[in-house]
């Protein structure tokens, strides 16, 4: 199949904590359009079903193909850690997922191959990461912390806050303990604690963004395939989500660190 260079990214995600993943891409690919897709309506995803899961992604993933994008990324770990080979097979453009590229990033940081994972309990219970950094490296130690706490205090904006503060740090006491010298931020709201995480586990502890770590493996295949887009005009974002709840656009700003326009609801 012959992909077009000028068609966009697209970009999915359970809700609005995939827009730090296309927050990422915009600051490293500033000239690639972008299709992002947020199930608000079905959010969250970590308290469903497998098969509930792997049929709302694909079902999105088809959206998203039919806006001709040229690439499509899981911008949700537990999409990612459920179903990321069923969309795999079902795409003919070439798919990436935060999981794969989070577990890449943790590997080439790592000195001491002892790497710390914090997630949702449904990404952590997945053992997902585990798997991807072990098939790489079989010998990697591997520690996993369920964090359930952190989606609701981001969600609030308590981004600093003395409780968030707290939480963390009863957190990682035990991924701290194991002497980690690299920690993965295996959901996609995370990179918004970054700082008071940085401050908690300390300058000896690289963070590992999955976000980031997209955006680097996303521009390092649009190179590797001749896909970047050779125009060099400002892109077009189009966000296209199932609902509209009453705080979606102070938490989608906060998210993508802009306003946030071209709102589209769909209706399946």
């Amino acid at each position: 199949m012959q992909i077009n260079p000028n068609n966009p990214i697209g970009v999915f995600d359970s809700g609005v904590g995939g827009l730090t993943v296309v927050r990422a891409l915009m600051e490293r690919l500033p000239f690639e359009h972008i299709e992002y897709f947020g199930d608000t309506a079905r959010v969250p995803y970590g308290v469903k079903s497998v098969e509930t899961i792997a049929h709302y992604t694909t079902q999105i993933a088809q959206f998203l193909l039919e806006r001709q994008v040229k690439l499509l990324i899981i911008a949700c770990n537990t999409m990612a850690s459920v179903s990321a080979q069923v969309v795999r097979d079902l795409s003919p453009v070439p798919v990436l997922d935060v999981i794969e590229a989070g577990a890449l990033a943790a590997l080439a940081a790592s000195q001491s191959r002892r790497i710390g994972v914090i997630g949702t309990p449904t990404t952590i219970n997945s053992n997902a990461y585990a798997r991807a950094i072990h098939e790489v490296e079989p010998d990697a130690r591997v520690v996993s912390q369920a964090c359930a706490l952190f989606v609701p205090l981001v969600e609030e904006g308590w981004l600093d806050h003395p409780v968030t503060r707290l939480t963390a740090q009863e957190y990682l006491k035990p991924v701290l303990a194991e002497r980690v010298d690299t920690l993965v931020l295996g959901c996609t709201h995370y990179p918004l604690l970054k700082p008071l995480l940085a401050d908690v586990t300390g300058p000896q502890t690289t963070l590992v963004d999955s976000a980031e770590a997209m955006a680097e493996r996303t521009a390092a295949l649009l190179t590797d395939l001749n896909l970047h887009t050779p125009a060099r005009a400002p892109a077009d974002y189009h966000f296209h989500v199932t609902d509209v709840p009453l705080r979606f656009q102070t938490i989608g700003e906060r998210f993508l660190g802009r306003s946030l326009n071209n709102v589209h609801v769909v209706k399946w």
